[in-house]
């Protein structure tokens, strides 16, 4: 389909199967024949996430494990050297990411916390891989802008960061408040180096936050909405489950060219996932995750040609209302 960067879950690649193992077996992208470059996360939003098995302290953040039930512990430190590990081209610190909405009080421990675990991750990196910093601070404007300054002027033995993130969205928050937040901070961060939303989203937030200045985004919904049988298309999104579809001879979208949209026929796929055959959520998400390449080699078109904002609005037009659909998951 075109992709030219996949993400990896540290938490997870951590827990199993292990350190060790990731060593052992030269890296994610080598185990799994994945040819180009690959993007971790740290293991961070797994503290919002699992906020009733951790308790977060200067160490790093003590874990129940959910596999075993057993007690470990992730510190800056040992989250860069499983990224390391992982062989990502891209790898994040260690963040505190707060639930949204927060007090004051819990959003400076959230900022002053994941600087703190920024300085150890900069001197812990021993690979010339890029390390991207997480602006924390909630939907407060001047917490946002004050910690990414403190982000941005840290160095650790002549290191800075290669990139800079927003973290902390997409946790509760209205999705207006965050459009709101971007506007007013995103174009304070630095030109010269990457932008990166995480945990976002919907095929509308991804053009309102690229509007804003975003360059790279992450999310779950494309394969988790298609495994729901929620999927994108030029027309709006497709609730593929519903009785409407039942005897349609229509490709899913007549406008994509991906391997589903080409071959099956809307009535086959909603009977697949009436049925929970395997291939119902494999060809759904086969398709979105095409959507949204192409979605983004549009974007980068209108960009270079300058119509982005005349895209924007023909792109929602054909959507239809964005408050019709779910909420983002990460």
């Amino acid at each position: 389909m075109g992709a030219e960067i996949i993400l990896a879950n540290t938490y997870h690649l951590w827990l199993r199967p292990g350190l060790n193992t990731l060593k052992q077996v030269g890296g994610v992208r080598k185990w799994a024949k994945w040819p180009h470059s690959l993007l971790s996360d740290s293991g961070g939003f797994q503290v919002f996430s699992l906020a009733k098995l951790r308790e977060i302290r200067e160490e790093g953040v003590d874990f129940q494990n959910h596999l075993d039930g057993l007690r470990a512990t992730l510190t800056p430190e040992l989250s860069i050297e499983t990224q390391e590990a992982i062989g990502a081209s891209i790898m994040m610190i260690l963040d505190v990411c707060p639930a949204l909405p927060a007090t004051q009080e819990e959003l400076r421990f959230a900022c002053d916390q994941t600087t703190r675990w920024a300085a150890r991750a900069l001197r812990a990196k021993k690979t010339n891989n890029a390390l991207f910093g997480i602006v924390q601070g909630g939907l407060d404007p001047s917490m946002r802008l004050r910690h990414l300054e403190a982000l941005a002027e840290l160095k650790e033995d002549g290191r800075s960061f290669d990139g800079l993130a927003l973290g902390g969205l997409s946790v509760g928050e209205k999705p207006e408040d965050m459009y709101a937040l971007l506007k007013q901070v995103t174009h304070h961060f630095p030109e010269e180096k990457p932008r990166y939303l995480m945990g976002v989203g919907t095929p509308w937030d991804l053009l309102e936050a690229v509007e804003t200045g975003v360059d790279m985004f992450d999310c779950v919904m494309p394969t988790r909405n298609a495994r729901n049988g929620s999927l994108f298309t030029s027309r709006g999104v497709v609730r593929i489950k519903n009785e409407q579809y039942s005897l349609s001879s229509e490709p899913l979208d007549p406008n994509c060219d991906c391997f589903t949209c080409k071959n099956y026929e809307k009535s086959y796929l909603r009977h697949l996932y009436h049925t929970n055959e395997i291939n119902g959520g494999i060809l759904g998400s086969m398709h979105n995750v095409a959507f949204y390449l192409n979605l983004m080699k549009n974007v980068r078109a209108s960009i270079e040609s300058k119509t982005f904002a005349s895209f924007k609005e023909k792109s929602f037009a054909a959507w239809g209302d964005r408050h019709a659909n779910a909420a983002t998951p990460r």
